[in-house]
This record gives C-alpha cells, sequence and structure tokens, in this order.
C-alpha cells in the first residue's frame, strides 16, 4: 500500500493543537512537505519545531485568522504565489460553542458560518487552481459524526457542520474529474482541548464531576473510549495518500462505533 506522500504540499488549518497538530505530524512523517495555519506565531513556531523533516522538506507556517475572510484570503493567496501549489489542504478550525439551536442568537450562527464555510470556501478557491495545474489534489473537512447524526447540545455546530458536508459532497462531484477528490473526517469524542471544555460544560449543569460525564460518555462509544488525536490523524493521512485514490465524497467516521446510522 502505498502511502508515502514525497513532493506533496499540505496546509493545515488549526494545526497547534488537537487533530489538527497530530494530522500536521503524520502528513510530515510521510514525507510532505507541510505549512501550519493558525493564528497565533509562538504556538506556530512551537509546532513547527515537532515536524519532522528531511533533505527533501521545507515545513513553513501561514499566520491568519480564519474568521476574518478578507485577511485570509489575502494571506493564502500571496502563500501560495511564493511557495507554490498546495495539494492537500486539511480544513480543520474549532467548533462553535456549545448550546441549543432554539436558544443562539443570529450572531453565532453567522460567526460559525464564517469560520467554517466562508473559510474553507476562501481556502479551497485559492488552492484548487494550483491542484488542476499539477494534475490533481486531495480536500480533507475535519467536522463531525453530526453531519450523520445531530448531537445534543450542539446546535450552532450541528447545523454548520450539516452545511459544510453538503458543501463538500458537491465539490467532490465537481472536482473529481480533474482528479481532485474531496473527503470528510468525521471525529467522535476526541482527547483535545474542545473535549474538556465539553465535559467541563456539562459537569457544571447537571453536577456531576468531570469524570462523571466523561465516563458516561465513554460508556455510549461501543469502545468505551476516546479516540487520540493520533487516530484520527492516521485517517486524514490515508485519504490523503495515494491508496486513496478512488475514494471520494465521502463521510468517514472515527467515532469508536457511537453513531447510531451506518
Amino acid at each position: 500500500m502505498d502511502l508515502r506522500l514525497n513532493g506533496q504540499h499540505a496546509l493545515v488549518c488549526g494545526s497547534t493543537q488537537g487533530i489538527g497538530l497530530a494530522a500536521a505530524q503524520e502528513l510530515a512523517r510521510l514525507g510532505a512537505r507541510v505549512t501550519l495555519l493558525a493564528r497565533d506565531p509562538n504556538k506556530l513556531g512551537a509546532a513547527l519545531s515537532t515536524l519532522d523533516k528531511s533533505a527533501a522538506q521545507e515545513h513553513l507556517v501561514l499566520i491568519a485568522d480564519m474568521s476574518d475572510t478578507s485577511a485570509l484570503q489575502q494571506a493564502i493567496e500571496k502563500h501560495v504565489k511564493v511557495n507554490g501549489a498546495i495539494t492537500i489542504l486539511i480544513n480543520n478550525t474549532g467548533g462553535p460553542p456549545p448550546g441549543l439551536a432554539h436558544d443562539a442568537p443570529i450572531s453565532a450562527f453567522e460567526a460559525a458560518f464564517r469560520l467554517h464555510l466562508l473559510a474553507f470556501q476562501t481556502l479551497m478557491l485559492a488552492i484548487v487552481p494550483g491542484m488542476k495545474a499539477t494534475g490533481g489534489g486531495r480536500i480533507i473537512n475535519v467536522i463531525s459524526t453530526s453531519v450523520k447524526q445531530p448531537l445534543n447540545g450542539l446546535g450552532v455546530s450541528n447545523t454548520i457542520r450539516g452545511a459544510v458536508a453538503n458543501w463538500s459532497k458537491t465539490l467532490a462531484n465537481e472536482l473529481g474529474q480533474f482528479n481532485i477528490t474531496v473527503n470528510n473526517v468525521l471525529p467522535g469524542a476526541t482527547e483535545t482541548e474542545r473535549l474538556a471544555q465539553v465535559l467541563s460544560g456539562k459537569a457544571a449543569k447537571t453536577g456531576h464531576t468531570i469524570e462523571e460525564v466523561a465516563q458516561e460518555m465513554k460508556n455510549e462509544v461501543p469502545l468505551r473510549r476516546f479516540a487520540k488525536p493520533e487516530e484520527v490523524a492516521n485517517a486524514i493521512a490515508f485519504l490523503a495518500s495515494p491508496a486513496a485514490a478512488y475514494i471520494n465524497g465521502i463521510n468517514l467516521p472515527v467515532d469508536g462505533g457511537r453513531t447510531g446510522s451506518l
């Protein structure tokens, strides 16, 4: 099985922690040149130092705020012009705050739409021409199992994730003719800072301890544990590899079997 990514240039969003960082590390390990995208230059520098590097790899950073569409567009267009085509795009950004859909203000939906769908569209528009010119590419969106089964208490997130999933499927249909595949990875509960926030919030609302809330969530998973970021990164790396060349337009859950639908 060919998993090597030598000669590929990957852009990984939200790559200073959690799933994004683990994905960047795995893509670099497989031979890709990696650009890390995030807002914090100090965290980017620390993440950059963790990437495997051979003589053929020159990893890069791109400082950008994905919620600022205009600035993001300028940043990615300049980066591509200076550093060459990006052939693997990993769209990944933090999820909207928890809460009920019927309580959420319009501003919450607008902010989530801009941070996710508009940011992903902005990056895609700047990157796809280079993919076409080089003969193909991979777009992988890290979203959520909520696109298959909405999650309680994540009203805005459920809504926006569903929009991204349908955007992705549409792109898969449109870009396949150019040897560009578009797929979604759907993490379940994963040991990240966001999960820690969710656990803390549920504990505060229910009066239970964080440990009790965590165990209740684990009991919903057939494997009885949370995912590690590296396990989600492995799925991302596989879809980015030559071995996944004929996989296009799918939602791939990495959730230990928790999702109740096929």
